[in-house]
């Protein structure tokens, strides 16, 4: 769907992504995902926090690709990253040490603590769907700081009860995180592309705090698979500025020719 503001066209797709890169600062250090992640991160070092440093699991440091790479794998992460050290360094030395401030994550699915499943759909031992699975997200998620989320928003994304928990949110809510052990913050912002949701005080249920332009209530009620509430000071999300926009379909735009073959200069 297209939403308007003046003089401006975007999409959902583009309203999360936007949202979601506004979350970052120029003093973070960011550990990112595939992915809608990566969207997100990188449009914030084209815009608004040039002096981010973007950190992706393979080993890359302070990496300023270009185009958005294929996996954590893709060669354009090294070609203008500071360094590229090896794995047990980047866990031990820079994430489990506590060195990365913000983790940025997706998943397949999400529970109203912010449990994530990137493992199976339907049962473990005989899944629907076997999907790729945790890659470095558990650690991400108790290792870094503070952590976002983003993910387009649907009843079969948002569900009641995971399939698998293969990364932990804030367990089964409450002190359930604390309870662990684990010391960091863990998800801060729900990130998709009807609202913004954040952790309940207390309960570290999600709600949500804010409904992205042209969206009602009930679009977001009939797109959760649990009984979704929403905050008292509910705001409407600002929309994407026209150089946000600009950047990130310049950014697509050089992706898609590179990953088609072409100059993506």
């Amino acid at each position: 769907m297209i939403e308007t503001a003046p003089e401006i066209l975007f999409s959902r797709l583009e309203m999360m992504q936007v949202t979601a890169s506004r979350r970052l600062t120029n003093e973070d250090i960011c550990i990112v995902g595939i992915g809608e992640p990566s969207v997100a991160c990188n449009l914030a070092r084209l815009t608004h926090a040039p002096d981010i440093k973007l950190i992706y699991e393979s080993g890359t440091l302070d990496t300023k690709p270009d185009i958005l790479p294929l996996s954590i794998g893709d060669g354009v992460l090294c070609d203008n990253a500071l360094t590229t050290v090896s794995l047990p360094e980047m866990f031990q030395y820079w994430l489990q040490a506590g060195r990365i401030s913000v983790g940025f994550l997706g998943g397949a699915q999400i529970d109203r603590f912010a449990n994530l499943n990137t493992s199976v759909i339907g049962s473990y031992h005989q899944p629907k769907v076997r999907l790729p699975g945790a890659g470095g997200a558990p650690e991400i998620s108790t290792g870094c700081e503070r952590v976002f989320i983003i993910m387009e928003m649907s009843s079969k994304k948002f569900v009641e009860k995971l399939d698998f928990r293969t990364t932990l949110g804030f367990g089964d809510g409450g002190n359930h995180r604390t309870e662990l052990g684990i010391r960091t913050k863990g998800p801060l912002a729900v990130i998709t592309d009807l609202c913004v949701l954040e952790p309940e005080a207390e309960t570290n249920e999600l709600v949500v705090v804010s409904l992205h332009p042209g969206v009602e209530l009930e679009q977001v009620s009939d797109s959760c698979g649990w009984d979704v509430r929403f905050c008292h000071d509910l705001v409407k999300t600002p929309p994407p500025t026209d150089l946000e926009l600009e950047v990130l379909r310049n950014l697509k735009a050089r992706t898609e020719t590179a990953h088609r073959g072409g100059n993506s200069k």
